[in-house]
């Protein structure tokens, strides 16, 4: 009963004269017993087939049978993140703390420094945009500086 090569019309009678509407999949030959025909044999998953997979899977049917929940970890994981969440409450404490001890004199000093580091990087910004002559001329005086300097010493 091979369909593939008959006209459309003969497949159209076929069908009709099939209770059960045609489909070759449902009764494979496979099924008849006959000796001569080799048997599928069903593929193995290489998912379920690995380790890892095996036993995370016996894993979760224990945790099942002591009644854990799936979503609960391991109680070595849950330690180490206790610690990491501890440890940074711990070091953001001590910023604030820190914040809060620094005298008035440290809080001067630290805006000065602050404005200074805005002024050097403004100039930075200038000296790009300067021309070249202009770059080697303060290098020249910074040179001469420091050697008269030297000198005065």
């Amino acid at each position: 009963k091979h369909l593939f090569f008959l006209p459309a019309s003969m497949y159209t009678e076929i069908q009709r004269e099939q209770p059960d509407g045609g489909n070759i999949l449902t009764h494979p030959d496979y099924i008849d017993g006959n000796p001569d025909l080799i048997k599928p044999k069903k593929l193995l998953n290489p998912v379920k087939a690995s380790k890892s997979h095996q036993e995370l899977h016996r894993e979760l049917l224990m945790n099942h049978k002591r009644g854990l929940s799936v979503e609960s970890k391991p109680e070595l994981q849950r330690v180490l993140e206790h610690r990491r969440r501890n440890q940074l409450i711990r070091q953001k404490k001590e910023e604030e703390e820190a914040k809060k001890l620094q005298s008035p004199f440290e809080k001067e000093l630290l805006k000065r420094q602050q404005r200074l580091d805005q002024l050097e990087k403004e100039q930075e910004k200038q000296e790009d945009h300067a021309p070249e002559f202009i770059k080697v001329k303060e290098n020249l005086r910074r040179t001469s500086m420091v050697t008269g300097d030297e000198k005065a010493a």
